[in-house]
């Protein structure tokens, strides 16, 4: 019992931690979503463990219903999960989730329909997942790793790296110490596809230019239709 005191504490002070807007760990207790729906799956993956499935996923869909959030019951999490908002995030049956990681609303943790087996991500720890990205697969984010708001991951992602857009591309690898979740920055990063397509309109622009250089332009029409002749 006063090891899953402890546990909660930990979990409200996460909480307590990362948004401004908190003021006091009862009023994370009683009214973030995020912190019920995790302790819900507590319950719903310990009854998941031991085979009572019907009773599972019942508790599942309770939470769902209570918090808008959906987590299956054999979805594995680690410790200190925050969910910002929450509503709308889908965690598929065989997702895994490291320790501190921070989700905020609308993310997704799907399969393809491709797989079989494992079907869905493992989250690395201090993970953060923007508002409304969606990582789709068998596949690992790796640890202090950022998936920007809206993006769609579809392939691994090294450690220590920010990943950006649909398909999502990686945009920046960390070589620097490793940075917390908190330090969220999903404002100032540019969009690959974007960078892509002004690099061509600029290599374009320097070939027309050289063709330009080649063309001699002719003054006179007489002399030209001599030419032609």
């Amino acid at each position: 019992m006063a090891k899953r005191m402890t546990r909660l504490g930990s979990l409200l002070a996460a909480y307590q931690r990362r948004d401004p807007a908190a003021r006091s760990k009862l009023e994370i207790f009683l009214l973030y979503p995020g912190v019920h729906a995790v302790i819900y799956h507590r319950l719903a993956h310990w009854l998941y463990v031991h085979r009572w499935l019907f009773l599972a996923r019942c508790v599942s869909q309770w939470a769902r219903f209570w918090t808008g959030i959906e987590i299956h019951p054999g979805a594995t999490i680690g410790r200190r999960l925050v969910i910002d908002h929450g509503m709308g995030i889908i965690i598929g049956e065989t997702a895994e989730i490291g320790d501190d990681c921070l989700l905020y609303q609308g993310v997704t943790l799907g399969g393809t329909g491709k797989d079989q087996g494992k079907r869905h991500p493992t989250l690395g720890d201090n993970v953060l997942v923007g508002s409304g990205a969606k990582i789709l697969g068998p596949f690992k984010v790796g640890d202090n790793s950022r998936i920007a708001a809206g993006a769609v991951v579809l392939r691994a992602v090294p450690p220590n790296c920010t990943a950006v857009g649909v398909p999502a591309q990686i945009v920046r690898v960390s070589g620097r110490p490793v940075f917390f979740a908190d330090d969220v920055d999903q404002t100032s990063i540019g969009n690959p596809t974007l960078e892509r397509i002004a690099a061509l309109a600029t290599r374009v622009a320097e070939l027309e230019k050289k063709l330009d250089m080649y063309r001699e332009p002719v003054h006179d029409m007489d002399e030209y239709d001599d030419y032609v002749i």
